[in-house]
């Protein structure tokens, strides 16, 4: 699999868990979002700075998230963000995407 590809798939695949989060949690500041996923994920999933903040700059650009400043629980200044009804559509794309993935790929394993 090429590199591109590779990417395309992990980066839908982190839309649809911030979508997921901010679905269900509401609105999230970044590292709210990251503790969300490595939590419900039992710690079997990680986030890295790196790959969130980039996403989440580009989700808000293609309006599928809200960012707004805001304060954290802490009292710290954060950008806070929430779905938009675009979001929401796009959500239920990507779960619909992501089933027929897991779906194909668990039929490939039974094949074994």
């Amino acid at each position: 699999m090429d590199r591109q590809k590779k990417n395309d798939i992990l980066q839908g695949t982190l839309a649809l868990l911030v979508l997921q989060t901010l679905a269900a949690r509401g609105a999230l500041h970044g590292y709210a979002i990251t503790q969300h996923i490595q939590r419900g994920s039992n710690e079997l999933l990680r986030v890295e700075e790196g790959s969130l903040y980039p996403a989440l700059h580009r989700m808000a650009q293609e309006g599928l998230l809200k960012g707004k400043w805001g304060m954290t629980e802490r009292n710290r200044p954060a950008r806070i963000y929430a779905l938009t009804p675009k979001g929401r559509r796009q959500l239920e794309l990507e779960r619909e995407s992501w089933s027929r993935l897991t779906d194909g790929v668990g039929r490939l394993l039974r094949l074994a």
